[in-house]
């Protein structure tokens, strides 16, 4: 964690072998798809609540009815450290269990993206950094084997995108992702994208050319929570960069997470997990951020926008809850308006 108007022009010539093809899906995705953009959910699964379950659909159809139309399913690979180079598979999504989960968000009727996290125990994916460059070598070689087993998946149960990587930070400036890209282009031609941490990531990436589109996650302090103006003026700021970003590159921005816990003193720290600090509930500041969010990020440059979080469990969240999740709280009524043409917050 931690609307494109007239089309972006996108730029395959890298990989010409399958340039026809993804420009041909892509455009489909995020091209001028003029009547509808990404916006929807991460999707969580509960241990409880598998995908393929009739309660997972039916967490999946409560979505789907708040206007959502797209979601990101989640596979995490674990290290045990961010300098460790032995990088695995984690065990909450083994191969038939993605298969199931992106059918099963295919007959619900979303747009299904990809998007593995890599999980560190007491840690975060931004702090991977392998301490030699052997390490390094070690570290992509096994990251790549990883990628493209579940590229290989989504191809074969045509999800619309995958996305290479999630807040990789300090891996970003490395050689070894254009061979990468190269190796996920082959077993996925369609949609891809790198998903930045921030905005100061995303500028700094040098790979986006080799992409269909410019993915971030959004998390910058957002000040008390009491000062709307404040968090205004943030948003407002990261949003214009993003808009300079995208004319820079040339491709559009899709932001693969925003997301605040309903939690009192959530806006400060809006990456802080439930685990990492008890408090108060407080679901209509979350509901509050999340619609100053949508309603900033609501231009031209950005293609849609996915919420952290959702899960499988269809009775997740509730007013009492302080976590990410917007099951069962007024952020819902957010999402509705913010989804449903001709709805308008006040």
């Amino acid at each position: 964690m931690r609307r494109d108007s007239d089309g972006p022009h996108f730029r395959f010539w890298r990989v010409p072998s399958i340039a026809l093809m993804a420009l041909t899906v892509s455009v489909a995705v995020l091209g001028p798809a003029r009547g509808q953009r990404l916006d929807g959910f991460n999707i969580i699964v509960t241990p409880d609540h598998p995908f393929g379950s009739a309660s997972a659909e039916r967490a999946l159809i409560a979505a789907k009815r708040l206007g959502a139309t797209t979601v990101a399913i989640i596979p995490f690979l674990w290290q045990a450290s961010p300098s460790s180079p032995n990088i695995r598979g984690g065990n909450d999504m083994p191969n038939d269990a993605l298969r199931q989960a992106i059918r099963q968000a295919r007959k619900v009727g979303f747009v299904v993206f990809v998007k593995p996290h890599v999980w560190i125990p007491k840690s975060w994916a931004g702090a991977i950094e392998p301490d030699s460059e052997q390490s390094w070598h070690t570290w992509f070689s096994r990251y790549r084997c990883e990628i493209e087993r579940i590229a290989r998946i989504a191809a074969e149960e045509n999800a619309d995108g995958f996305m290479i990587g999630t807040e990789l930070t300090k891996t970003t400036q490395r050689p070894e992702w254009t061979e990468l890209i190269a190796a996920a282009r082959t077993l996925f031609p369609r949609t891809l994208l790198y998903v930045a941490h921030n905005v100061d990531e995303a500028e700094a990436v040098p790979f986006w050319p080799l992409l269909d589109a410019i993915g971030v996650t959004l998390y910058p302090p957002l000040g008390a929570d009491h000062d709307r103006a404040g968090r205004l003026a943030v948003m407002r700021a990261v949003a214009d960069r993003l808009d300079a970003l995208s004319s820079r590159v040339g491709e559009p921005v899709v932001v693969a997470e925003i997301g605040l816990r309903s939690a009192t003193g959530a806006a400060a720290k809006p990456w802080e997990s439930a685990e990492e600090r008890t408090t108060s509930a407080d679901p209509q500041l979350q509901a509050k951020v999340l619609a100053d969010w949508l309603a900033v990020l609501d231009r031209p440059s950005i293609h849609g926008v996915l919420i952290w979080r959702w899960f499988t469990d269809p009775a997740a969240g509730g007013l009492k809850d302080t976590d990410f999740t917007v099951q069962g709280k007024p952020a819902e009524a957010v999402l509705l308006c913010a989804w449903t043409p001709g709805c308008r917050q006040p």
